[in-house]
């Protein structure tokens, strides 16, 4: 199935071929190779705008999943049409995660890769609300980002360690 990338921004460039190829790489880690993903670049209105619309919170933000299904943690959907092979939408801050990695010295691309990751857990029902919903999350992002690294020769580690 499909990732479909879209760059609804322009504060920013995106290297969107190589971000593409990670996101199928991560979605299949994930064992959801057959399920369709929407990845949306986005800049900081329009983040602030969903942010503000689905978390009350108006204002910029890396990361915001809308999964097509509602499961448990870990857990596959299961389609019963077609038309069900969706995992949902992730919308990439990109602007916001490129003053954070201006801020910060961490490279841009990398920064965006892990970020996708963080997203594609939402989708398929990991959370961070609690410790133990947060180490479920932390190692999913581990074990996915283990798989990548091993097939891109990179060395990325999920952003949210020392959360709780």
């Amino acid at each position: 199935m499909s990732v479909a990338l879209r760059n609804a921004q322009k504060a920013v460039p995106v290297r969107r071929a190589p971000l593409r190829r990670a996101v199928c790489a991560l979605r299949a880690a994930l064992g959801a190779s057959r399920f369709d993903v929407g990845l949306v670049c986005a800049g900081n209105g329009l983040m602030r705008r969903l942010n503000g619309a689905y978390r009350q919170r108006p204002e910029p933000t890396d990361v915001l999943s809308f999964p097509f299904h509602q499961v448990a943690a870990g857990e596959l959907p299961r389609p019963r049409c077609r038309d069900e092979y969706n995992l949902g939408d992730i919308f990439l801050g990109v602007e916001y995660i490129h003053q954070q990695c201006r801020a910060t010295g961490e490279d841009f691309d990398s920064v965006l890769v892990v970020t996708a990751a963080h997203g594609l857990c939402h989708l398929l029902g990991y959370q961070h609300n609690t410790q133990s919903s947060w180490q479920q999350m932390y190692q999913k992002e581990v074990e996915i980002l283990e798989e990548l690294n091993r097939l891109m020769g990179t060395n990325l580690r999920p952003l949210t360690v020392g959360l709780f």
